[in-house]
């Protein structure tokens, strides 16, 4: 096992470097861990399994699932459009609901794409939500075709807060990470907050590696503001196969692939990306953002998750975790 991680995580332990924190759950256990490289070059801080790293869109499955506890707690309906939260949002907030939110259907234009050049300082969920009312159209008729919006996942953390009366950072460590005993996790606020056992996130240049934690998308939370660990992730993991958060009528809806107006299926749940690999039914997620990257791949069959975070951007994680999780199932 630890020859196979080895084999393509290897780039993670070379010298002072970026790193990587690798596990594998199997029914019900942490079958192997093992991590490499640096959570802080400057310190020489090692990275190990409490290692909380920014996981970026992996947040979202966190965002659909609170999500699912107010529909379940029945303060929504995925059926509802987002004028009933945002009542001055433009006429296509008329015919968006929470459910092409979460499936990524809704058409929302990507708001990274129409932040103005003479933008000042980071954007946050609240300033989303005022660019995307600037906008009076979108990609395509909302359930007709799937394209993947962080837009809309920032609308969903804005919707939990204005149905539970509670701030979305709050929400989840209240109603999530404390109920699961997830003790390091955090819907992180830079210059709020603060991370525990914190990974500092690298980009790679011809010089070398070079600090790139932050981008002025960085706070955006509903798409991608969580930082967690291999060790909560698998609390958070195990949950996931029984009742503590939500019933499992409701959670298995977000494991069924999303449908378009036409009837056709896609390859997305509620913050979960559908596929197959060597005939069994893989829910997954990568996520990359400045200075991450990160990698789960669940084998519900099994009963078997890869994990695989890092503190580097790029896609070495998911490229690795892609070829870990072939060999795991060819044996």
């Amino acid at each position: 096992m630890e020859h196979l991680f080895d084999r393509f995580l290897d780039p993670f332990g070379k010298k002072i470097v970026p790193g990587a924190a690798s596990a594998l759950f199997l029914e019900g256990t942490i079958a192997f861990k093992k991590s490499y490289g640096l959570a802080d070059l400057k310190k020489g801080v090692p990275v190990n399994e409490l290692t909380n790293f920014r996981i970026a869109s992996v947040t979202k499955q966190f965002t659909a699932m609170a999500v699912m506890m107010l529909k379940e707690g029945g303060k929504i309906s995925l059926d509802d459009t987002l004028v009933r939260f945002f009542p001055d949002f433009p006429p296509a907030g008329r015919e968006i609901t929470i459910r092409q939110l979460l499936t990524h259907t809704s058409g929302l234009v990507n708001y990274e794409e129409i932040i103005p050049e003479d933008f000042k300082g980071t954007i946050r969920d609240r300033d989303v939500l005022r660019l995307l009312k600037t906008q009076h159209g979108t990609y395509f008729t909302p359930g007709t075709q799937y394209r993947y919006s962080n837009s809309g996942y920032a609308l969903l953390a804005l919707i939990v807060e204005e149905a539970s009366g509670e701030a979305f950072p709050d929400f989840t460590e209240i109603h999530i990470f404390k109920p699961l005993g997830m003790k390091g996790s955090i819907v992180h606020r830079e210059g709020v907050t603060d991370v525990k056992n914190r990974a500092w996130g690298y980009s790679e240049n011809e010089a070398g590696f070079v600090f790139a934690d932050q981008s002025r998308t960085s706070k955006v939370l509903g798409d991608g503001g969580i930082y967690t660990s291999v060790m909560d992730y698998f609390r958070w993991d195990q949950a996931l196969y029984g009742q503590k958060l939500v019933k499992k009528k409701t959670l298995a809806e977000a494991f069924r692939p999303g449908r378009l107006s036409s009837g056709a299926l896609i390859s997305y749940g509620f913050g979960w990306r559908l596929s197959r690999v060597r005939g069994y039914r893989v829910t997954g997620h990568d996520g990359g953002t400045c200075g991450f990257n990160s990698a789960v791949r669940r084998v519900p069959a099994k009963r078997l998750t890869l994990v695989i975070f890092s503190n580097r951007s790029g896609r070495l994680a998911r490229e690795s975790a892609d070829q870990i999780l072939e060999r795991l199932l060819g044996d």
